[in-house]
């Protein structure tokens, strides 16, 4: 009766190990920057956003209350007056500048601008 070597030709060799973990080193080099940029895209975008919902809340806060263009609302006007249900707050991590009625809000990011 005869064995048979369990062993014979079923197991990687350290070149194809090498080989798998090079492609995967090459991949990773490429996508984690892709990863970071798209990351920093949508902070942005998402921020943009936030400053329009800012913007539309003061306009409706001005037409409403019969305010002028030139005054400013303070984030208590917008939040308790139900035109904001929350403040919105930057997921880059910045601070929203409310401006007067007319003019667009800002952001302390650069290039966070409406």
């Amino acid at each position: 009766m005869t064995t048979k070597n369990s062993n014979s030709g079923s197991a990687f060799t350290l070149l194809e190990i090498m080989i798998v973990i090079a492609v995967i080193g090459l991949l990773a080099a490429v996508a984690i920057p892709n990863l970071m940029k798209a990351r920093i895209e949508s902070q942005r975008n998402a921020c943009i956003n936030n400053m329009r919902r800012l913007s539309g809340a003061a306009s409706a806060w001005a037409l409403e209350n019969k305010k002028g263009l030139a005054e400013v609302p303070t984030q208590a006007d917008l939040v308790e007056k139900l035109y904001l249900r929350e403040m919105p707050v930057c997921p880059a991590g910045g601070t929203y500048t409310l401006a007067m009625a007319g003019a667009k809000p800002t952001c302390t990011i650069n290039g966070h601008t409406l």
